[in-house]
């Protein structure tokens, strides 16, 4: 396992070990003592308990959501079929990337995977066809602990990449709140 930190370095690219022949390929997806020893210190003991599955098409983009505390959650997010442009963003009020953000794109063929630790808002636009995104949490889905906001927010800037097709949001994510009236984490 090869883990890079992003431009915001609590934010990590893994990209696993593959092991290909004529029959195909293998590799953990995920081990938690190696995952472990990669995070943190403050990190190293988390417990992923629910493990999600999303299917799309391309433009529709998910996000930016995140839970806040007691149930915040840390995610680690990879595709297994397709590709999407991946972000998270800082929404710790005390961090000195504050109200920065990451991207970089997952796909299937790249096998390669993200954390986001809590304290982040995560969100993903689909860039091929048909995608298939998967992603363990740390916590629960706590719907009235649940936020989202607005994907196209001016002060966040984040740069999405074209897709050849109108973009497809949920009415939640259309819904979703200026990132300077969005609840922060501590």
């Amino acid at each position: 396992m090869n883990v890079r930190p992003l431009a915001i370095a609590e934010v990590l690219e893994i990209r696993p070990q593959i092991f290909g022949d004529s029959r195909g390929f293998f590799y953990e997806s995920f081990n938690l003592r190696k995952f472990s020893e990669q995070l943190p210190e403050t990190e190293q003991t988390l417990n992923f308990v629910q493990d999600n599955h999303s299917q799309s098409v391309r433009g529709v983009l998910r996000g930016i959501h995140y839970q806040l505390p007691p149930f915040a959650q840390g995610k680690l997010v990879r595709v297994t079929r397709g590709e999407v442009y991946d972000v998270a963003v800082d929404l710790r009020r005390h961090s000195p990337s504050f109200g920065q953000w990451v991207g970089l794109l997952l796909s299937s063929s790249e096998k390669n995977q993200l954390w986001i630790p809590p304290g982040f808002g995560h969100a993903f636009l689909c860039l091929s066809d048909e995608v298939e995104f998967l992603y363990k949490t740390t916590d629960y889905y706590q719907p009235s602990a649940e936020r989202c906001i607005r994907w196209d927010d001016p002060e966040l800037a984040i740069t999405w990449p074209e897709t050849g097709n109108a973009l497809k949001l949920s009415a939640k994510d259309l819904a979703g709140v200026s990132f300077n009236s969005a609840e922060y984490f501590p």
